[in-house]
């Protein structure tokens, strides 16, 4: 960068007190890069830092299983594939959702229920794969999972904490493959106490002096291990920094009052989506909490009751606790699964795997709320309009969060690999 730039930089920052990159672009870049002052890779990286700095976010709460549609929020009253689900009516008139969710129903005017979710796959471990990383599993390559693309993309790089953190066990989430260990999942158990192994068990100065000494091992250690010993420090240095920092604070969910802790709800769910919104109110760029049990072949009626009723409670509180510290606009919220369930119901009073028309809300970064997207036929067999493929979908997540879906980023074998291959947004979502 020209000495001119960081002249035009300086003056720029010291007028008006503090330096911002999207006025700076709008008043300066045109001029410099006429000039020659400012190089095209420069401009790359001040876009792209200007990405960051805009503070996006998501929260992707992950319904592990595949849950019902006709249970949730595409309900078939009065036909023989509805079953037992009766519907109630939602803040916004017209859309109804299941009768198991009636805070939900009051914050319906914050979210709009994608009712036309379509793939193919339909077993699990493929399926948990591609709706996470919007491709199919492969030998060759390990696609990097959706909090680990929205991390790398978006997150500051001066943060302390874990710009990616998963709670509640999520199985086939995924990692972050090659873009590497860097942007792999902060993994939690349980939200309600401290994560594991954080504490330190002797003095600073000591401890600082151990990573030193662990430091110069592997500078030491013979080129053929080089690149292990790289990622293994990238590791250390990650959790060196979170351990020490005053942020950690942000997991201890006993800084809430009981009133708020009420509100989301004294269950792991609950806890999880309060701490998910206590992160990302820290920096966190992307939250996935997780609740296993959908996979529902048998009983579907009483175990899609009692999961509704762990979930219910604290997506609304989440919707209106982001909504009410600002926090909303900036953050995608996003639920779903990997399928849905097929609309007869079989000899054990269950729903199976149904991967043809399935259901997904999401809520904040730029949505517009108190809207149904698609359609399914009344049996609930077909998708009567607007299909959304799993692409379009991811397409969407881009889009909400301000990241070039066509960038490619390169896999180790020297293969680019877009974020997404193919679709396009679905912008009804939007406005």
């Amino acid at each position: 960068m020209s000495i001119e730039l960081h002249r035009l930089l300086s003056i720029k920052a010291n007028r008006d007190g503090a330096f911002g990159r999207r006025d700076f672009l709008k008043g300066v870049s045109a001029a410099a890069l006429a000039g020659g002052m400012l190089h095209w890779t420069d401009m790359v990286t001040v876009r792209a830092e200007d990405l960051r700095q805009r503070g996006m976010a998501c929260i992707l709460l992950w319904m592990q299983g595949g849950p019902s549609q006709f249970e949730t929020f595409s309900p078939k009253p009065g036909h023989a594939n509805g079953g037992e689900t009766k519907a109630i009516s939602t803040a916004v008139p017209g859309i109804q959702i299941a009768e198991h969710y009636p805070e939900l129903a009051k914050q319906a005017g914050d979210i709009a229920f994608i009712r036309s979710v379509t793939s193919k796959e339909g077993a699990h471990p493929r399926a948990q794969v591609l709706m996470h990383t919007g491709y199919l599993p492969m030998a060759s390559v390990k696609y990097p999972t959706l909090g680990s693309i929205t991390a790398h993309e978006i997150a500051g790089a001066a943060g302390q904490l874990p710009s990616f953190v998963r709670i509640g066990g999520v199985r086939n989430g995924g990692s972050a493959g090659f873009l590497g260990v860097e942007y792999d999942p902060f993994d939690i158990a349980n939200a309600t106490a401290p994560p594991t192994n954080t504490s330190l068990t002797t003095d600073v100065s000591r401890y600082q002096r151990r990573l030193s000494l662990l430091d110069q091992l592997e500078s030491a250690a013979g080129s053929q291990q080089a690149e292990e010993a790289a990622e293994h420090r990238k590791l250390y240095e990650r959790a060196a920094k979170m351990i020490l920092s005053p942020d950690m604070k942000a997991f201890d969910l006993t800084k809430e009052s009981d009133k708020t802790r009420d509100a989301y709800g004294r269950h792991n769910f609950g806890a999880g989506c309060l701490l998910a919104r206590r992160l990302i109110e820290s920096g966190v760029t992307f939250v996935e909490v997780g609740l296993d049990g959908w996979d529902t072949h048998d009983d579907n009626f009483d175990r899609t009751t009692k999961l509704a009723g762990q979930v219910d409670q604290p997506f609304a509180t989440l919707i209106a606790d982001l909504k009410q510290r600002g926090m909303l606009d900036k953050t995608l919220v996003v639920w779903m699964g990997e399928f849905g369930r097929t609309p007869n119901i079989n000899a054990r009073g269950g729903r199976d795997h149904y991967p043809r028309s399935f259901n997904v809300a999401l809520a904040g970064g730029g949505v517009r709320g108190g809207q149904v997207i698609g359609e399914t036929s009344e049996s609930g067999n077909e998708i009567k309009n607007r299909p959304v493929p799993v692409t379009d979908l991811f397409q969407t997540f881009c889009h909400s969060l301000g990241m070039n879906a066509k960038k490619e980023n390169m896999s180790p074998i020297g293969r680019p690999i877009k974020i997404v291959d193919g679709g396009k947004p679905v912008m009804e979502v939007f406005g």
